[in-house]
């Protein structure tokens, strides 16, 4: 009999509808693999069809020109708060990788660097294992 049960995470406001692939220049040691993010020593990120992020964190608003940095930034947190790339090792790579890419979609350069500072400053507890996603129960 199936479970009588769901379980879910919250929070999420946009979900990849086809598979994302970008050449990043962050090369772990290994292949780093979940069920959504790939990420491999040649330092190729593959997120796949979906992966659900919430956007741009704090008082950024979401537009067109940010959201694609934001799903790439989304997932390299992720992978760090799972303890898959090293917070400590590659955190301001992924946060100056954030900035470029809003920069490259239309993000003038002083607004990017605004963002990239809001991360410098503020982004760390978005890295850390304790910060994942809680999952709930219904009913």
């Amino acid at each position: 009999m199936a479970k009588s049960y769901i379980r879910f995470r919250s929070g999420y406001k946009y979900q990849l509808a086809s598979d994302y692939t970008l050449s990043i220049g962050i090369t772990p040691e290994i292949d780093l693999a979940t069920q959504f993010i790939k990420l491999d020593t040649q330092g190729v990120l593959t997120v796949f069809n979906g992966y659900a992020w919430d956007g741009p964190s704090g008082p950024v608003m979401d537009t067109r020109e940010n959201l694609r940095a934001s799903l790439v930034h989304d997932a390299l947190y992720q992978l760090m708060r799972l303890q898959l790339l090293s917070a400590k090792k590659y955190k301001d790579q992924a946060d100056k990788l954030f900035r470029k890419i809003c920069i490259g979609d239309g993000v003038s350069h002083p607004v990017a660097e605004a963002y990239y500072l809001g991360l410098e400053l503020g982004g760390e507890p978005a890295t850390d294992p304790k910060n994942q996603k809680k999952i709930y129960r219904a009913p």
